[in-house]
C-alpha cells in the first residue's frame, strides 16, 4: 500500500505556496496537513500558522517557499523534531547556505536553486559545454524574471555559474555589473546579468561566445507549476531518505 506523505507548506499563502497546494490536491501519494505563513488566513483544506513551532502535528516533510529570514526558525524546528525539509527559497547568503548544509548532517535536506527538471538538464548540458569549450569561449549568463522578484542575480543563474566554474577548476570570477568598468573583458570571468519585467516566470540563457561562433543554451518556464511539481516530487522522495544533503541530481539518479 502506498504511503501517504504528510506535508506542511512554509509560505503557504504566497504565490508558490498556493500553486503547490493545487498540485498536491491532484495527487494520491501526499497531502497537506498544515501551512506556515505570516499571513495566517486559513487555506481551503488546512490551517496556517505563523511559525513552525506552532504546528500541532509533525509533518513528514516541510516544503519551504518563504523568505530567507524564515530559515533559522525553520531549521530549528526541523532539527528539534527530525523533520525532513525541501528548501526551495532563494536569496540565501553564504552563512545561511552553510547552516543548511550543517543541518543536513542530522536531518534529510533537499536543497537546490531550481526545482525544474529542465533547468537541471540545462545545468548538465552547460557542464558538458564547459568541458569542451572552456578556455576558448567567453561565458555569459542572462536571466529574466518578473518585476516582483527581489534577489538578483537569480539563485538559478548562480547555480549554473557554479556548475560551470566547478567544471573549469573554479578559476573563473563572477562579474555582475560592468557599467563602472573601463577595461576589456577578462578571460577568466563569467558575466551574470539580470532582467526584471512584467510577469516573466523565469528564463535563463548561457552564452558561450568564441571566435566567429556563438553557442547558446537556454530554458524558459511558462508557469510556476514546473517548480511546484518538482518540489512535491522532492518531498515524496525525501520522506524515505536518511539524514543528508540531496538535490535534483539525487532525485533523477535514484
Amino acid at each position: 500500500m502506498m504511503k501517504m506523505v504528510n506535508v506542511t507548506v512554509c509560505g503557504a499563502n504566497g504565490k508558490m505556496g498556493k500553486v503547490i497546494a493545487s498540485v498536491i490536491k491532484d495527487r494520491d501519494d501526499c497531502t497537506i496537513i498544515s501551512g506556515i505563513d505570516l499571513n495566517t488566513a486559513p487555506a481551503e483544506t488546512f490551517t496556517v500558522y505563523s511559525k513552525p513551532q506552532e504546528l500541532p502535528q509533525k509533518p513528514d516533510v516541510i516544503i519551504d517557499y518563504s523568505h530567507p529570514s524564515c530559515l533559522n526558525d525553520l531549521l530549528e524546528y526541523c532539527l528539534s523534531t527530525g523533520t525532513a525539509v525541501v528548501i526551495a527559497t532563494t536569496g540565501y547568503n553564504e552563512e545561511q547556505i552553510a547552516s543548511i548544509k550543517k543541518a543536513a548532517e542530522d536531518i534529510p535536506v533537499f536543497f537546490t536553486f531550481n526545482m525544474s527538471l529542465g533547468i537541471n538538464l540545462l545545468c548538465k548540458l552547460a557542464k558538458t559545454a564547459a568541458e569542451v569549450l572552456g578556455g576558448q569561449f567567453d561565458i555569459e549568463i542572462v536571466e529574466k524574471h518578473h518585476n516582483q522578484k527581489i534577489d538578483a542575480p537569480s539563485g538559478t543563474a548562480i547555480m549554473l555559474a557554479n556548475a560551470i566554474n566547478e567544471t573549469l577548476d573554479n578559476r573563473y570570477n563572477y562579474i555582475y555589473d560592468r557599467h563602472s568598468q573601463r577595461k576589456k573583458r577578462d578571460k577568466n570571468e563569467i558575466g551574470l546579468h539580470s532582467v526584471r519585467g512584467g510577469t516573466i516566470v523565469g528564463e535563463h540563457e548561457i552564452i558561450f561566445a568564441g571566435r566567429d561562433e556563438v553557442i547558446t543554451l537556454s530554458h524558459s518556464a511558462a508557469s510556476k507549476e514546473v517548480f511546484a511539481v518538482g518540489s512535491v516530487n522532492a518531498a515524496v522522495y525525501l520522506s524515505e531518505c536518511s539524514a543528508g544533503l540531496y538535490d535534483m541530481a539525487s532525485l533523477l539518479n535514484r
